[in-house]
C-alpha cells in the first residue's frame, strides 16, 4: 500500500488473530510496529514473525500505569493508532452481571476512547497528520443474542469514530472503523462444526472471512490511497450486512 513503508503503527490486541494478521501486513509493509497485547513477549511468538523494526509493550488496555507505558511510547513519535484489542462475555440480559458487562465496557469502549485521546494530543504537537483506525463489528448494525454488552461497544465504536473524525479533521488526522463479520480466528475456528456451518451458511459468500482480509483493510484505510476517506465504517463481511 501506498505511504506504508516509512510509518510508525501501534496495534492493540496484536499477539494473536486479526491484530496479529494486521502486524504481519503492515510489516510487510515496511512500517515499524509497536505491538501491544496481554502476555509476556515470551508467551507469543512476536518475536520470531517480527526481528527488526518491532517493539512490543506489555499492556492490559484497562490499567491506567500499563497505558502510561504506550503514552511514553507515542511520545516518540509515530503515524498510526490501530485499535484492535477486544473481548466477548456473553449473556442474555437477565443473566448478564455486572462485571461482564462491566468488563467488556472497559476494553472495548473506554479504552479505545482512552488511546485515541493520546494518540489524538500527540499527532496533533507532531502537527504532520495521522490515522486512528477502530475495531467495530457488524453486529453493531443488527444487534446479536447475547451480546448487548458487546454490541454496545461497537455501535459506541462507530459512533465514537464518527465524531472523532469531526473533530480531528482540521488537524490532518483521520479516523475510520472496520466492521468484520464472522472471521475465521483461531478462537472462531475452535467452536463446533455445526457452529462454523451456521457462519458460513449466513455469509452470501457462504465462506468466513480470514484475518489477512481484515488486516488489508486497516492497510488501505492507513494507506495514502484513503487520504479522503474519514469518519466511515467500512464493513469486510462478504455482504453479510447491506444497508
Amino acid at each position: 500500500m501506498k505511504g506504508l513503508e516509512s510509518k510508525k503503527v501501534f496495534i492493540t490486541g496484536a499477539a494473536s488473530g486479526i491484530g496479529f494478521a494486521t502486524a504481519q501486513r503492515f510489516y510487510e509493509e515496511g512500517s515499524t510496529i509497536i505491538l501491544i497485547d496481554l502476555p509476556s513477549l515470551e508467551e507469543t511468538k512476536l518475536s520470531e514473525a517480527f526481528p527488526e523494526r518491532m517493539t512490543y509493550i506489555q499492556c492490559n488496555v484497562t490499567n491506567k500505569d500499563d497505558l502510561l507505558k504506550v503514552k511514553e511510547e507515542m511520545e516518540q513519535g509515530f503515524d498510526i493508532l490501530i485499535n484492535n484489542a477486544g473481548i466477548t462475555k456473553d449473556a442474555t440480559i437477565g443473566k448478564m452481571s455486572d462485571e461482564q458487562w462491566d468488563q467488556v465496557i472497559a476494553v472495548n469502549l473506554t479504552a479505545v476512547w482512552k488511546l485515541s485521546q493520546m494518540a489524538a494530543i500527540q499527532l496533533k504537537e507532531r502537527g504532520k497528520g495521522g490515522c486512528i483506525l477502530n475495531a467495530a463489528s457488524v453486529v453493531a448494525h443488527y444487534g446479536n443474542f447475547g451480546q448487548s454488552n458487546y454490541v454496545a461497544t461497537k455501535a459506541g465504536v462507530i459512533g465514537m469514530t464518527k465524531t472523532l473524525a469531526k473533530e480531528l479533521g482540521k488537524s490532518g488526522i483521520r479516523v475510520n472503523a472496520v466492521a468484520p463479520g464472522f472471521i475465521a480466528t483461531p478462537m472462531v475456528m475452535a467452536m463446533p462444526e455445526k457452529v462454523i456451518n451456521m457462519m458460513e451458511g449466513k455469509s452470501p459468500l457462504k465462506r468466513m472471512g480470514r484475518p489477512e482480509e481484515i488486516a488489508a483493510a486497516y492497510a488501505f484505510l492507513a494507506s495514502d490511497d484513503a487520504q479522503f476517506i474519514s469518519g466511515t465504517c467500512l464493513n469486510v463481511d462478504g455482504a453479510l450486512v447491506i444497508g
